[in-house]
């Protein structure tokens, strides 16, 4: 057997293969909405042959947005420039497609990658009219030299929570299929959950189960509010002594799972540059290890997966149940033609390219 290659279901979603593509910022939006480069960009991933595509991280609200390009799902008007570019590359491809809905937190604001590069900067100056004023758990700047965030009042967790809730049904009224919810990499969420983040002394802080407080009443919100599949995406581990931790993890992954989460998309990081991660192939295969055995969860494995036979090790070793491969289908985006190749093995790829296909 070749699990690489066989169904998983997250939910009600049956996928052909085990091979999901992760969100990847593209950072090509106008005002939230999506742009031609999406109809590349996406059409791209929509021919490689994999299980699943997940729409980068999706701003629930204009500052939510990591950048200024980065894609919202908040307006009639991000709605219809995303079922566009949707309708567009579906005429093609039949791939199940689910997004990532998210808010960015303290870590808004900022330039695109390549410019932040180009300026040796990372934030948008606050002079600049295309910044905004972040918000976070705590008034606990990322960086000790950036600027505060403004710590969020009760209204602003309720207003949030319902700004994930509207996003997701706008999500299910363009046809997607499934949602993931962001709450790993240091962003909103995951600033609530770490104790390095979160100093409040309210009911959304302190204690293990008031940080979790916030990723809970989200993810509750969502499931109910529509029909499609809801999972999340978590960092296991800060990398940070006294910050979020494996065995915190594990308590959330068994919470979500009881409010009927079908999977759990594990990753590590982001939330401090105090972090020391020890990055190599396949690094953070371990933790959606211990997700699944301890809470018991279906787990998606993701961290420099870059060779089939790497993959295939890790769902045969019951490591995880699928695998994200990232960065390799960006270099490669018939990556999965290639597994499929490697590990004798027949995919689904569309006529224009069966030329190219050597099984």
């Amino acid at each position: 057997m070749i699990h690489l290659f066989e169904p998983w279901s997250i939910g009600n979603l049956t996928l052909e293969n085990r091979i999901i593509i992760p969100p990847m910022c593209q950072y090509s939006a106008q005002d939230g909405k999506m742009s031609d480069w999406h109809r590349i960009h996406i059409g791209s991933m929509l021919t490689s042959g994999a299980g699943l595509f997940i729409i980068e991280a999706t701003g629930v609200s204009p500052e939510g947005r990591i950048s200024p390009y980065c894609v919202g799902l908040w307006s009639d008007e991000t709605q219809q420039a995303m079922a566009d570019v949707l309708r567009s590359v579906r005429q093609y491809s039949s791939m199940p497609i689910a997004i990532q809905l998210a808010h960015a937190g303290r870590k808004a604001s900022t330039y695109e990658p390549w410019k932040a590069q180009e300026k040796g900067e990372r934030l948008i100056p606050q002079s600049d009219p295309l910044s905004w004023q972040p918000i976070a758990p705590s008034a606990i700047p990322f960086l000790p030299d950036d600027p505060a965030p403004t710590a969020m009042t009760i209204e602003d967790i309720h207003q949030t929570t319902q700004a994930f809730v509207n996003s997701a049904k706008r999500s299910e009224a363009i046809g997607i299929n499934g949602i993931e919810l962001h709450m790993a990499h240091g962003y909103l969420v995951h600033e609530f959950l770490s104790p390095l983040s979160n100093h409040r002394q309210d009911s959304y802080g302190g204690s293990l189960e008031n940080r979790m407080r916030f990723a809970l009443e989200i993810y509750k919100a969502v499931y109910d509010a529509v029909q499609i599949p809801v999972w999340v995406r978590i960092s296991a581990t800060d990398w940070v002594d006294k910050g979020w931790n494996l065995d915190e993890a594990i308590i959330l992954c068994k919470a979500l799972k009881a409010l009927g989460c079908p999977a759990i998309h594990v990753s590590t990081a982001g939330l401090s540059p105090q972090q020391k991660i020890p990055a190599g192939p396949g690094f953070q295969v371990s933790f959606a290890h211990e997700i699944r055995k301890q809470a018991a969860i279906p787990t998606i494995a993701v961290g420099l997966i870059s060779e089939p036979e790497t993959a295939e090790a890790i769902l045969a070793s019951g490591q995880a149940d699928a695998v994200a491969i990232g960065r390799s289908i960006l270099a490669n985006p018939h990556w999965p033609w290639v597994a499929a190749q490697r590990l004798n093995r027949k995919i689904t790829t569309v006529p224009q390219y069966w030329r190219g296909k050597r099984n």
